[in-house]
């Protein structure tokens, strides 16, 4: 599982710790957050050392070559920047990125959460819509198929349900009023099929 945008790397690790014979990949351009973390993921076990936990810094517009078609997973959990505005606008670029480190029927996993009236200044330099359902089926669905990605699901997450996503933006956004989590799940497309469409 890749995690993309991992921040302090909270999801990685306590996805990690939970499923043991699972390997996870923790990405993100800024290596800051990533280094306390870093540190504790090579102690042993026994202290609370994650074997199967790897941390990378690099942007989603050069992943390592190394990554290609190893993920089952892809998750990107509250984007911010230009990440936000590459997943929230469908660009091909970077959709076909993340469809490039995917093994075939690999899922991605896309999580948005904004505030409409605190974050307007951001989205507008982002030249982000709102992110209804019929905008995701209408602009975004066309976007991502061409890509790579087939949206199979999207949806509001309702509030009760932010804890389950287990980062640290979803425990401190889980107490504002206001702010809407939008999620989008996308199955990899066949390299076949989306030759078919270039």
């Amino acid at each position: 599982m890749i995690d993309i945008g991992t921040g302090d790397g909270l999801f990685v690790s306590e996805c990690a710790r939970q499923n043991p014979r699972k390997f996870y990949i923790g990405i993100d351009a800024n290596a800051r957050p990533l280094e306390k973390i870093s540190e504790k993921i090579h102690r042993k076990p026994a202290k609370g050392g994650l074997p199967n936990v790897l941390f990378l810094q690099a942007a989603v517009e050069d992943l390592p070559s190394e990554l290609d078609s190893v993920a089952d997973e892809v998750h990107v959990h509250f984007p911010w920047g230009s990440l936000l505005g590459a997943v929230a606008n469908g660009n091909e670029a970077v959709l076909r990125n993340l469809r490039r480190i995917c093994s075939r029927d690999a899922l991605l996993e896309i999580v948005i959460g904004f505030d409409p009236a605190r974050d307007v200044a951001e989205l507008s330099r982002l030249q982000i819509p709102s992110l209804s359902l019929d905008y995701i089926d209408s602009c975004l669905a066309p976007r991502y198929e061409k890509s790579g990605f087939a949206i199979i699901e999207r949806g509001v997450l309702p509030q009760s349900e932010w804890t389950r996503l287990q980062t640290s933006w979803a425990r401190r956004l889980g107490v504002r009023v206001g702010r809407s989590l939008t999620y989008i799940i996308g199955r990899a497309l066949d390299e076949k099929i989306i030759r078919s469409q270039a």
